[in-house]
C-alpha cells in the first residue's frame, strides 16, 4: 500500500510542477503582451505626441478618451496590427490608426481614429485592412461609426499595395456609401489633415464636423501650384471656414478638439437609429470556479492535457452548462450555456484523452481512445448538428480553439473524416448567428477552419498570448520543410553532413516558430483582440453584449450536405 501511495504522490507532485510551469509561462507571455501593448500605444513616440500638442491638437488616443463615456470599457481591435512590419520605413505602430468599440452616450460605437503621430496618419496597406475590418464588425452589429480624421493620405512609397484592390483604400469609401444606404450612422470629425483621396471618407459620412486650422482638400497648395500654376493658401483651398461658408461641405465648424468632441457626443446622443446598450436577457450568475482559476487548469505544452469542461467552468454562468451529446463524439465539447446572462452555444476542443465506443457485433461494443485536441468523425458530426440547432434557435456561437486538426490515418479515412469535417465546415460557414472565436492554444490546419477560422466570418476573434496559428505544428512542419530542402539540394548534387543538417533544422524551426506565434498572426490582422487569460469571461461577456444587435436577415440554410 505504501508503494501505491508513493506512486500517487509522485503523480500529484508532478501535476503540481506542470501547473506551476504552465502558469509561469502564461504569466511571462502575458507580461510580454502587455509590455508590447504599452509600447504600441505610444504610436510615433514622445516627439510625435509633442508635435500634436504643439499644434493645439490631441493625439488619437487622447481624443478617444475624451469622447467615450467615463468608466466604460473599451474593446480595442487590432492593436498589434503591423507590429514589426514596415521596419524599412521606420515602422507603423498599430498601422497608424486606432479602432475601438466603446460606449458613447450609453451606446456601443465603433471609433476609428487616425494616429497622426505615426507618419502623419498615412495609410499603409495594413491600415486599410484594419479599417475595413472595423467597418465589417460595425456593419454586422449596426454599430454607429465615428471617424476621427487626421491623415495625410496614402503612404506613397507603398501606393501599389494601398490603392486599388478590394481590401485596399477604395473599399473604405465603398463601405461608407453602402453603410449609409443601410442606415448605419456614420459621423466624421476632421481634426487635422484630410488630404487627397482620404478626403472622400468624411464627405461620404452622414454628418461632418471640422475644427478650425484643419484642412480638407484633394490637392494641397504645393500640388495645386505644380498642377495648374495657381497660388492659394491652405485656408482658402480647404480650411474649415471655407467649407462652412462657401463650399457647404461641412455641417459643423468647431474652434478646437474639445469643442468638436463635445459636439460629436451631442450628435450621438440625438441619434435614435441606435438604442443604448441592452441588458442581458437573464441575470448573470458567477461561474462554478473563479474566473482567475482558468490559468491553473490550462496546459500550454502540446504534450500535456487538460479537461475543457473544467476550463469552461471558469467561464460560463453557474448551473447554465448543458452539455450536448456528452457521451458521444467526446473529442469535442458542445454545450448550451450563458455567460454573464447572455445565452450562447459553445463548441470547444477537448484537450484530454477520451474514450470512444464502437459497434462490436456479437461480443458487444468495443472501446478505443481519442487523442487530445484532435477532431474525430463522430465529434465533427456532433458539432455540425449542434451548430445547426443553435442557428435554428438563434443562439450566438462561441468557438474555443485548441486543436491540432482532424484525425488522419486509414481508420479515420474509412470512417469518412473528410465527409464529416466538410459537414461541420458547411454548417459553420452558413451560420446566420454571430460567431465568436476564442483561441487559447493551437489552431492548426483544417481544424482552424472548422472552428470558425479567420476566413469564416467570425464576428470577433479573441486570442490568448499562448495561442499558435499555423497549417500544422512546429515539429511536423519543420521536419517536412527540412526534407523538401534536402531533396532540392540532392537534386543539385549537394551533399549535406549531419552538422549542416542540424543547422538547417534549427533555422527552419526558428522561422516556423516565429510564424506560428499569435503575435505574428495579430500583426497581420488574423485576430481582433489579444486578451489577458484571467479576463476571458469578461471579454466573452462584452463580445456577446456587442453581438446582441447582430443583424440576422436570412433563414439558415446549408445547401447540400455530405451525410
Amino acid at each position: 500500500m505504501l508503494g501505491d501511495h508513493s506512486v500517487v504522490a509522485e503523480f500529484y507532485f508532478a501535476d503540481i510542477l506542470h501547473t506551476m510551469a504552465d502558469q509561469t509561462l502564461l504569466k511571462q507571455v502575458t507580461e510580454e503582451m502587455l509590455a508590447k501593448a504599452d509600447e504600441i500605444r505610444l504610436g510615433g513616440g514622445e516627439r510625435g505626441i509633442e508635435r500634436q500638442h504643439r499644434h493645439g491638437r490631441y493625439t488619437a488616443r487622447e481624443r478617444i478618451e475624451k469622447l467615450v463615456d467615463k468608466g466604460s470599457r473599451q474593446l480595442e481591435c487590432g492593436l498589434f496590427i503591423a507590429d514589426n512590419m514596415y521596419m524599412e520605413y521606420g515602422g507603423a505602430p498599430s498601422a497608424g490608426v486606432v479602432t475601438t468599440i466603446a460606449q458613447v452616450g450609453g451606446k456601443y460605437c465603433m471609433i476609428i481614429a487616425n494616429d497622426a503621430t505615426v507618419k502623419a496618419g498615412a495609410f499603409f496597406p495594413m491600415t486599410c485592412k484594419k479599417i475595413i475590418r472595423a467597418q465589417t464588425i460595425a456593419e454586422s452589429a449596426r454599430l454607429p461609426l465615428l471617424y476621427l480624421v487626421d491623415s495625410s493620405g496614402v503612404f506613397l512609397p507603398l501606393q501599389e499595395d494601398v490603392f486599388p484592390d478590394t481590401d485596399d483604400f477604395g473599399r473604405i469609401f465603398r463601405n461608407n456609401a453602402v453603410f449609409s444606404a443601410k442606415g448605419i450612422s456614420q459621423i466624421a470629425a476632421i481634426m487635422g489633415n484630410c488630404v487627397a483621396g482620404g478626403g472622400y471618407l468624411p464627405v461620404l459620412c452622414d454628418t461632418l464636423l471640422m475644427t478650425q486650422g484643419s484642412g480638407l482638400y484633394l490637392a494641397g497648395p504645393a500640388l495645386v501650384k505644380a498642377a495648374i500654376g495657381q497660388d492659394v493658401d491652405s485656408e482658402d483651398l480647404g480650411g474649415a471656414a471655407m467649407h462652412a461658408e462657401i463650399s457647404g461641405t461641412i455641417d459643423f465648424m468647431e474652434p478646437d478638439d474639445d469643442a468638436c468632441i463635445e459636439r460629436l457626443r451631442s450628435i450621438v446622443h440625438s441619434d435614435m437609429s441606435v438604442m443604448p446598450v441592452a441588458q442581458p436577457p437573464y441575470e448573470g450568475v458567477g461561474p462554478v470556479r473563479d474566473a482567475v482559476e482558468i490559468t491553473a487548469i490550462f496546459r500550454a505544452q502540446p504534450n500535456e492535457q487538460y479537461d475543457m469542461v473544467e476550463f469552461l467552468s471558469c467561464v460560463v454562468d453557474g448551473e447554465s452548462f448543458n452539455e450536448y451529446k456528452s457521451k458521444y463524439g467526446s473529442s469535442m465539447i458542445c454545450a448550451y450555456a450563458r455567460i454573464g446572462g447572455w445565452p450562447c452555444g459553445i463548441v470547444a476542443n477537448q484537450r484530454c484523452l477520451t474514450q470512444k465506443k464502437m459497434p462490436g457485433g456479437k461480443v458487444g461494443p468495443t472501446t478505443s481512445a481519442n487523442m487530445p485536441a484532435v477532431i474525430y468523425t463522430e465529434a465533427a458530426d456532433k458539432a455540425a448538428r449542434f451548430i445547426m440547432d443553435c442557428n435554428q434557435k438563434r443562439i450566438p456561437l462561441v468557438f474555443v480553439n485548441d486543436t491540432t486538426g482532424f484525425m488522419v490515418g486509414r481508420d479515420s479515412e474509412q470512417a469518412g473524416i473528410i465527409r464529416s469535417g466538410a459537414k461541420m465546415v458547411n454548417a459553420m460557414s452558413n451560420s446566420i448567428v454571430p460567431k465568436i472565436s476564442l483561441i487559447v492554444g493551437s489552431t492548426y490546419g483544417a481544424g482552424h477552419y472548422a472552428m470558425c477560422g479567420r476566413a469564416f466570418d467570425p464576428f470577433l476573434t479573441l486570442a490568448w498570448p499562448t495561442a499558435k496559428y499555423a497549417v500544422m505544428g512546429g515539429i511536423a512542419a519543420a521536419s517536412t520543410l527540412l526534407q523538401i530542402n534536402l531533396a532540392a539540394r540532392k537534386r543539385r548534387g549537394e551533399e549535406v553532413d549531419e552538422s549542416e543538417r542540424a543547422q538547417l533544422l534549427a533555422a527552419i524551426t526558428a522561422s516556423y516558430d516565429e510564424q506560428e506565434s499569435i503575435f505574428y498572426g495579430a500583426a497581420r490582422g488574423w485576430v481582433d483582440r489579444m486578451i489577458v487569460p484571467e479576463e476571458t469571461r469578461t471579454e466573452l461577456m462584452d463580445a456577446l453584449s456587442i453581438a446582441s444587435t447582430f443583424v440576422i436577415e436570412t433563414e439558415y440554410k446549408t445547401g447540400v450536405l455530405q451525410t
